[in-house]
């Protein structure tokens, strides 16, 4: 597990084992709030050892920032913390966490003391805020990864953790591809001066507008390549013509799942699409 202290009291943690996630920590003089946990049970003790012997403070509040596993499923290694999110995020955790913990059990020994531990106060529009020492957390939604996202602004620091909102490598597979740009788009007009992304490094301020840029290029890129497929006889033949590179981007990020995560926005794109113009179609024989 890496860290870095990004700004007075407030810490960035990032995993060496799984696609480099991320996880924070804002401490006050009594208390710490953290954010997010990361992929492995180590790693999330390793980020509550330091919090509690080096800094000397407790874990009062975990905020998630949405419910995929590698954000959330470090919960249970706080034991006592209040846990917020947004409440979809509760949903999804209720209605398929437990199925894939227990398959994830399975596969890997290391998550058999893992138990889910579902948020306890959730909120669906608007702001939340939190105040941890001299810092003001806000909590707000940002949808498009996954219909639960939501990022916590250090408002003294402008600092933003965005959850998976923001990656080196956009992936909307759970979320909305529009929803995603339209949050992506609103992040960089923030004013902010470092984004911590949910996978990947801290971005400074000097490299966010080219980053949100490159990263709604990335998506529109998508959008057309997959349009214009459609238009040819066998289309399912020319979703491999839709390379990573020739949308902008590198097959190397996050450990090298950047590829793989490629190919499931286009497929997925692709079967949304499809979907549109047969429910389309059947309209127009309806009427």
């Amino acid at each position: 597990m890496q860290r870095e202290r990004v700004s007075e009291n407030v810490y960035w943690f990032q995993s060496e084992v799984y696609a480099q996630v991320t996880a924070g920590a804002i401490v006050g003089p009594q208390w710490a709030a953290v954010i997010d946990t990361l992929a492995t049970p180590e790693e999330t003790m390793g980020m509550r050892s330091f919090i509690e012997e080096e800094l000397a403070v407790p874990v009062r509040y975990i905020i998630n920032t949405h419910s995929h596993a590698d954000h959330t499923w470090g919960n249970c290694f706080f034991p006592g913390a209040t846990i917020i999110a947004h409440s979809a995020c509760r949903e999804i955790m209720m209605t398929q966490g437990v199925h894939a913990l227990e398959a994830a059990k399975k596969q890997n020994p290391s998550f058999k003391q893992v138990k889910l531990v579902l948020p306890h106060l959730t909120f669906d529009n608007g702001d939340l805020s939190l105040r941890v020492g001299k810092k003001n957390l806000v909590l707000f939604p940002t949808p498009g990864h996954s219909r639960d996202g939501i990022s916590v602004l250090v408002e003294e620091d402008r600092i933003l953790f965005a959850g998976d909102a923001f990656m080196p490598l956009p992936y909307y597979v759970d979320g909305d591809i529009e929803e995603l740009t339209e949050t992506i788009r609103s992040i960089s007009k923030m004013g902010l001066e470092n984004i911590v992304q949910g996978h990947g490094d801290i971005i400074l301020r000097g490299e966010i507008e080219d980053m949100a840029r490159e990263n709604i290029n990335y998506l529109n890129t998508i959008k057309k390549g997959v349009r214009a497929i459609m238009k040819k006889k066998n289309p399912l033949e020319y979703l491999p013509d839709i390379t990573i590179e020739s949308c902008g981007k590198s097959r190397i990020f996050l450990a090298g799942l950047a590829d793989e995560l490629h190919k499931r926005n286009v497929r997925v794109l692709y079967k949304q699409y499809l979907n549109m113009e047969i429910t389309a179609a059947d309209k127009s024989e309806t009427i």
